[in-house]
């Protein structure tokens, strides 16, 4: 037998003996994904449980307080602000478990678990893309918005200055589309995983995704032409102060989640602490204008809608429903406001013209804070 011939028999040997442990492997792993199965089922049984208990409790408790002492009041609120911390609990344990998709998701991707077990810092990628671990994902979420929002603004210069045509128009219509489909898509799945996204916010881009395709179908002609460079500087504008934003609520999340005031989910921060306000003060004039030239949109919708020429229903819809939101695509402008609880994060109502600065879930931190017990990471 020849050196080479030999040399093939103790690889094919070796190659044998690493895929006997590569099957007992396998087997002790599906062993343990029954069992992980198997617990998660026990574990959502069980919280669905204790709701449903402490749902009547607190109702019983609600009946007893009107006709309790002095001491059993003080028991019954000591009860009830230890039965809300318990449902902050639930919630945190059903991030970790897989739960029913939401009408819009189950539309869009089906009865598929988009429930991501891992809170890893690094991300691990099977084929078709699939990330197991929470942050990673939301991280690329960060990114995804910051390089739209780049491709956009480069996009809209294009169409404005370069390329006069109703094909790039319709490009970057279209890609408005995608972008705010895609946003509302992966924000559905960040929810699933325990990320307090506000309903409001969410719904923004629904609407947007909505007026973008309402962008995308208007016919060319001398109403879209009268307004279709003010919409280009508008979306020029917008996406310069969503660049702006990224890098103000970059720095603001980041130090709350490093404090340990901000889970590392959160897409949006609500409420006033006086640090904010040093890079606050730069981005004011920038979201003032922003608003006022939404409301010069609308007004000039309003024009249009009623000129002698105008016969599409495009003009009048954007006009209606960019007064009713204040904007087109353009992202809800959070501002800070002041909060009565000092350094506790209070929630600013959805509508109010000052709420904390983040383009839609403007993409945050994208690094890490810094590690260690104190920071609660």
């Amino acid at each position: 037998m020849s050196g080479q011939l030999e040399r093939c028999e103790r690889e094919w040997h070796e190659l044998e003996g690493e895929f006997q442990e590569l099957q007992e492997t396998h087997r002790i792993y599906r062993q343990k994904l029954e069992e992980l199965t198997s617990l998660q089922t026990l574990c959502s049984g069980s919280i669905n449980k204790q709701k449903t208990r402490l749902k009547d409790l607190k109702h019983t408790l609600q009946r007893y307080k009107h006709h309790a002492s002095q001491e059993e009041a003080e028991l019954i609120q000591q009860m009830s602000a230890n039965i809300k911390e318990r449902q902050n609990v639930f919630f945190d344990m059903e991030a970790y478990l897989p739960k029913k998709n939401g009408l819009y998701l189950n539309l869009v991707l089906g009865n598929v678990n988009v429930t991501l077990l891992s809170n890893q810092a690094n991300c691990v990628t099977f084929s078709g893309g699939v990330y197991q671990c929470r942050f990673a994902y939301k991280d690329e979420y960060e990114k995804f918005k910051l390089y739209l929002t780049i491709i956009l603004l480069l996009g809209a210069v294009a169409c404005r200055f370069v390329l006069h045509y109703r094909v790039t128009d319709e490009v970057f219509n279209f890609l408005l589309v995608w972008y705010y489909c895609t946003l509302t898509i992966r924000e559905s799945i960040l929810i699933s995983n325990g990320s307090r996204i506000k309903g409001w916010w969410v719904s923004h881009h629904y609407v947007s995704t909505f007026l973008s395709g309402v962008m995308l179908t208007w016919p060319n002609g001398l109403i879209y032409q009268k307004f279709r460079n003010q919409f280009l500087a508008f979306s020029i504008f917008q996406s310069c102060v969503q660049f702006l934003q990224y890098y103000y609520q970059r720095g603001c999340l980041y130090r709350l989640r490093a404090l340990g005031e901000r889970n590392h989910l959160d897409l949006t921060v609500e409420g006033f602490q006086s640090w904010m306000w040093r890079g606050l003060t730069f981005l004011l004039p920038f979201l003032f204008c922003g608003h006022f030239w939404q409301l010069y949109n609308a007004v000039t919708l309003f024009e249009l809608s009623s000129h002698e020429e105008c016969r599409e229903w495009q003009s009048c819809t954007r006009n209606f429903r960019r007064t009713e939101t204040k904007g087109r695509s353009c992202e809800p402008r959070d501002l800070c406001t002041p909060s009565p609880w000092g350094s506790r994060l209070q929630g600013v109502p959805a509508g109010t013209w000052l709420h904390l600065i983040s383009s839609p879930q403007c993409p945050w931190p994208l690094q890490q804070p810094p590690q260690g017990p104190a920071h609660h990471w």
